[in-house]
């Protein structure tokens, strides 16, 4: 037997499952009534002993029981689930059409119709109902087993995408246990009714809601991994509109790196973005970076992290990973261990506020290339309690990491700044603003080093954002918190941001601050929408409840001041955003020499200083309350 063409025969009679079981049901009434008739009468009188109007008692019994089917709403049951449930509803619907069906032949005096067929109709009826069903379930169940290798179906897909992701992702699934795919979506005429890989294309992307409810379907595959960004997000936003859990493949670039087309997953944020990604020049980067000696401060964090890996791929001759964790630091080395194992790796535990460990440790190792990631990022835990700490560490740190890069003849030292650093309302971004203005000062000392920055948006993805946040609270059920209706936030991936960093060490020139085009800012509410939708679940389920703006938060984060000029690189949407010279006459760098010598200053301490060197940050008071939206 063709399972897979009786599959398809299931799937496309599925539409209209109600009335064929209402039928069904109806025929199998009627095949008990003259069952009954044989086990009463025999053979020899089947018929001759039978009253003339017995066909139209027939048809009245039959009528009743079809009647009450349909109100008890037994036809909406799916066969191929029945059990013990299904054979008591089915038990009251032929005990009280049996109880109805005799008393109106005994109250009409149709004496001619038998008592005991009036009596064992119901049972032979619900006989004939429960073996239809179970004999359905266990055909279906050897059919699932036949095609999946398991009797048991838990998802049934529908993909969209009948290409060729779409046909080896059908050819790796439906042999998995537990998928059925039903059928395909594509937008190309040409294929509607046609079949790949014996799985019907069944119409246009925009009608996944209509196929999902008609056919059962329990998850929506998106596998279109040769879509432009902007493709692939309507059509994730049209499987989100089925309210079931959306899958897809891999994109392009997972399936670069090596990643398998029927492997699937879960929707990223960064699926959501719907920004192509912006192309960069390898060779300038891979000029800059391979054969050289890199080290990486931070090299454990999120971007850290991601540098290491990207780094790895460009063939340095050594890469130094300094990390203040031991644990972060063990993961990184493991993994680059296993995927780079001819990479030289130094593995150090260090803290960029210490200067003659840093000192030390640029001496020794004599690293080409820094790229300096080390920094306390989380705004409101920096906002309070540990102002001090997020000065020590994002501007002490990044003045003690220059200094010892300076002396050893590093090459290009690259900062990792951020948005928040541009028109800062909190301690973290004026932190790191005053960060920049050190590398300002810096550049203006002659060194043979160039020092340069780059400034990109929220990282998808990484420690302390609010993506793992999101996916934890729909995970648990809700609600999904977020602090206010109309905050946005620029966003990019942890490998798209690593990568702008690696171009700014290619092409950027001392004092300058790389920036990334980062497209149109995402409202954080319509990304929580997003992420619970394409979860299946909906919002009424699961709950999105505003908690107000955290200290130092601001409604809309920026990427260049508006005291800053750009320019335009050989690189597309990189572009240069000009430091001013406020940090090149010392004043950032004495005061942050004076904290070096100083203990622990007071919030107000710091935030005066701040306030001082910082002109952006004193100008708005550091209030968030003043920040307002500007249409942008």
């Amino acid at each position: 037997m063709n399972w897979l063409s009786l599959d398809a025969f299931l799937t496309r009679i599925r539409p209209y499952r109600e009335t064929l079981a209402l039928g069904l049901d109806m025929a199998a009434v009627a095949l008990a009534w003259q069952a009954t008739y044989l086990f009463r009468l025999g053979f020899e009188r089947w018929f001759s002993a039978r009253p003339g109007y017995d066909g139209w008692v027939m048809a009245g019994v039959v009528g009743v029981y079809g009647l009450l089917l349909w109100l008890l709403r037994v036809p909406k049951g799916m066969w191929r689930f029945s059990g013990f449930g299904e054979v008591k509803r089915l038990a009251a619907v032929c005990v009280t059409a049996g109880l109805i069906s005799a008393v109106v032949v005994l109250m009409a005096q149709l004496a001619a119709v038998p008592r005991a067929v009036l009596a064992l109709h119901p049972v032979f009826t619900l006989m004939a109902l429960a073996m239809m069903r179970m004999g359905y379930r266990m055909l279906y169940e050897h059919m699932r087993s036949r095609i999946s290798g398991s009797a048991q179906e838990q998802r049934r897909a529908l993909v969209m995408g009948a290409g060729d992701a779409g046909r080896l992702l059908v050819a790796g699934i439906q042999h998995q246990a537990g998928w059925v795919v039903v059928g395909y979506l594509d937008d190309a005429p040409e294929k509607r009714g046609a079949r790949v890989g014996g799985v019907p294309v069944l119409g246009a992307l925009e009608e996944a809601p209509r196929f999902a409810d008609l056919h059962g379907i329990t998850h929506v595959i998106v596998a279109m991994p040769a879509a432009s960004a902007v493709q692939r997000r309507r059509a994730l936003a049209l499987a989100g509109e089925t309210s079931l859990p959306v899958l897809t493949v891999p994109s392009s670039e997972e399936l670069l790196a090596g990643r398998a087309v029927n492997q699937v997953r879960d929707i990223e944020p960064e699926d959501l973005l719907g920004r192509e990604p912006v192309q960069l020049d390898e060779n300038g980067i891979s000029d800059c970076i391979s054969g050289k000696a890199v080290l990486i401060t931070g090299a454990g964090g999120s971007i850290g992290s991601e540098l290491c890996r990207q780094v790895a791929r460009y063939g340095p001759s050594r890469l130094v990973l300094l990390e203040l964790s031991e644990f972060a630091l063990y993961s990184i080395e493991q993994e680059l261990s296993e995927k780079f194992p001819h990479l030289p790796l130094v593995r150090l535990i260090g803290d960029v506020k210490d200067l003659p460990h840093l000192k030390f440790v640029m001496q020794k190792q004599r690293p080409q290339v820094v790229f300096h990631a080390a920094a306390y990022k989380h705004v409101p835990l920096m906002e309070e309690d540990n102002a001090w700490s997020a000065l020590r560490n994002n501007t002490l740190g990044t003045y003690h990491a220059c200094v010892a890069a300076a002396e050893a003849g590093v090459e290009r030292f690259v900062l990792i700044s951020t948005d928040k650093a541009v028109n800062p309302t909190n301690v973290m971004g004026a932190t790191k603003r005053a960060a920049e203005l050190v590398i300002s000062h810096m550049a203006a000392q002659g060194h043979r080093t160039k020092f340069m920055a780059v400034r990109f948006g929220n990282v998808l993805g990484s420690s302390g954002s609010v993506i793992p946040k999101f996916k934890e609270q729909i995970a648990k059920g809700g609600p999904v918190t977020v602090t206010h209706p109309d905050i946005i936030r620029y966003f990019m991936t942890i490998p798209e941001a690593a990568r702008l960093v690696l171009q700014a060490a290619a092409i950027g020139e001392s004092g300058q601050v790389m920036v990334l085009d980062m497209g149109d800012p995402v409202r954080i509410v319509d990304l929580a929408r997003d992420m619970i939708r394409l979860a299946g679940r909906s919002e009424q389920e699961v709950g999105i409840r505003f908690t107000g703006l955290r200290p130092g938060e601001k409604l809309y984060e920026e990427l260049i001041a508006d005291a800053d000029t750009t320019l335009p690189t050989k690189v597309a949407r990189v572009r240069i955003a000009r430091l001013g010279d406020l940090g090149a006459n010392g004043t950032v760098v004495a005061w942050v020499q004076e904290a070096a010598g100083s203990s622990e200053w007071s919030r107000e301490t710091v935030v005066e200083g701040l306030r001082r060197f910082v002109p952006e940050y004193g100008a708005i008071g550091g209030d968030p309350s003043a920040t307002q939206i500007d249409g942008r």
